[in-house]
């Protein structure tokens, strides 16, 4: 436990960014009304719907579903294991 501590002490915020990196994904739930914040290229959506954003472990997007069982099928599907955002 103590060297997983140690290691940790040395990790710049680069490095954090980037840990799990085309392994780890995230599902966050989002009402389409936050849509163009994540996904700046997205088309506009009806306002109020619950929607499911994938994110990468460094924070980037990238996708987005209607359904959670969605998002975490195609996470999988991709070889990435999935992590809830509240």
């Amino acid at each position: 436990m103590n060297d997983v501590i140690h290691t940790a002490d040395h990790l710049d915020h680069a490095d954090l960014a980037t840990l799990g990196e085309g392994q780890v994904a995230y599902v966050k739930p989002m009402s389409s009304d936050e849509v163009t914040r994540l996904f700046p290229g997205a088309p506009a959506l009806q306002p109020g719907l619950d929607l499911f954003a994938v994110i990468s472990a460094s924070g980037a997007p990238i996708l987005l579903a209607d359904t959670r069982d969605a998002a975490v099928a195609n996470a999988w599907a991709n070889d990435l294991q999935t992590v809830s955002l509240h």
